[in-house]
């Protein structure tokens, strides 16, 4: 007899069970399920801040040296001065300069508009590592003054070329466009300031 009820029973149960199961499938079916893709990012105000708050962004450093001379013709002999000037020239954006609307969205589009590369640190050598290579005779402070404004002039047109602005531009293009993709817009458009 304890047989008949447990059979019973186990049979009981197994009709439960399909009932739920018919009942819980058609009630999935009957309930409007649909999963769609936010196709609109949208950037906030604090997050275009702390954008603006990175401040210099540094895209390519060259690092110099120069061997700078000057000789004064004397009766009997001549002075010599030549001094080694070591500096990094850094090239990139503030972006404290950036204008209002510099940054537009639509959907999973930005464009980003970025002020001109230039250079961020207009005290770019490295007086400590100034090495004097050759000095006989008087100089003055006003002499040394102006070989390290000649050293100052050459480093500038050796570093600051055409080609090495163009090479900051390509970094900082790429840094943003990672930036902003990993922000999640898909197609980013950089521009620059002229």
């Amino acid at each position: 007899m304890n047989y008949k009820i447990k059979l019973a029973a186990i049979g009981a149960i197994i009709v439960a069970v399909i009932i739920f199961s018919v009942w819980f499938c058609s009630a999935v079916r009957q309930t409007d399920l649909h999963i769609t893709k936010n196709q609109g990012i949208e950037l906030t105000p604090q997050q275009i801040t702390s954008i603006k708050a990175i401040g210099e962004w540094e895209f390519l450093s060259v690092s110099n040296e120069e061997l700078v001379d000057t000789v004064r013709r004397g009766i009997f002999s001549d002075d010599h001065l030549a001094r080694i000037y070591y500096g990094t020239i850094r090239l990139g954006v503030n972006m404290h300069q950036v204008k209002p609307g510099w940054i537009q969205t639509s959907g999973d589009s930005i464009e980003v508009t970025l002020p001109k590369v230039a250079l961020l640190d207009r005290d770019f050598i490295d007086e400590a590592r100034t090495q004097s290579f050759a000095e006989n005779g008087r100089w003055s402070h006003k002499d040394r003054d102006a070989l390290y404004r000649k050293a100052y002039r050459q480093m500038l047109a050796h570093c600051l070329t055409p080609a090495n602005l163009a090479i900051a531009r390509q970094n900082g293009e790429s840094h943003f466009r990672n930036m902003m993709r990993a922000m999640g817009f898909d197609h980013v458009s950089i521009k620059w300031e002229e």
